[in-house]
């Protein structure tokens, strides 16, 4: 089998809550995605900081770790061709005033404090974040049958 590209992916609070786990994750697999890891999990505030410590010391910070703590998310990993750089086209704009319709922010959400999901925006922070909610041992290696009707 060979190895593709895999990213890390999560539905914020607000996603859970609203119940559009399945929209997302049917959006994810339609593209053609392969899920490798998922769980429904409580983010501590310790694992709050670690997955946002680029954004320590800015206002929105601890508004930031308080929405991603208060409810639980679901963490995936996603697995294809250029999957990193497609799931951000597919989540839209950070801010879903500003993002196209067809992506999850531009048809599921309303403004950026609450915007549905979190997406890798390169490969070092995939393989940051992945370590983070997951570890090597709940990552499943498999190959479907539609690989072939989606890959040379």
């Amino acid at each position: 089998m060979q190895t593709r590209e895999r990213t890390f992916l999560m539905i914020k609070p607000d996603g859970v809550q609203r119940g559009l786990v399945g929209n997302v994750i049917s959006r994810m697999e339609n593209k053609g995605f392969k899920l490798a890891a998922m769980k429904m999990m409580p983010v501590s505030k310790d694992l709050a900081a670690r997955h946002y410590e680029e954004h320590e010391g800015k206002k929105f910070y601890n508004g930031l770790i308080e929405f991603i703590t208060s409810s639980p998310v679901v963490a995936m990993i996603w697995e294809g061709d250029n999957v990193i750089k497609m799931t951000r086209t597919l989540v839209g704009e950070t801010d879903p005033q500003k993002a196209a319709p067809g992506t999850m922010r531009g048809d599921l959400a309303i403004f950026t404090g609450k915007n549905l999901v979190h997406a890798s925006d390169s490969s070092e922070s995939a393989r940051r974040e992945m370590g983070l909610f997951f570890d090597e041992t709940e990552v499943c290696a498999y190959e479907q049958s539609r690989e072939g009707w989606l890959y040379d």
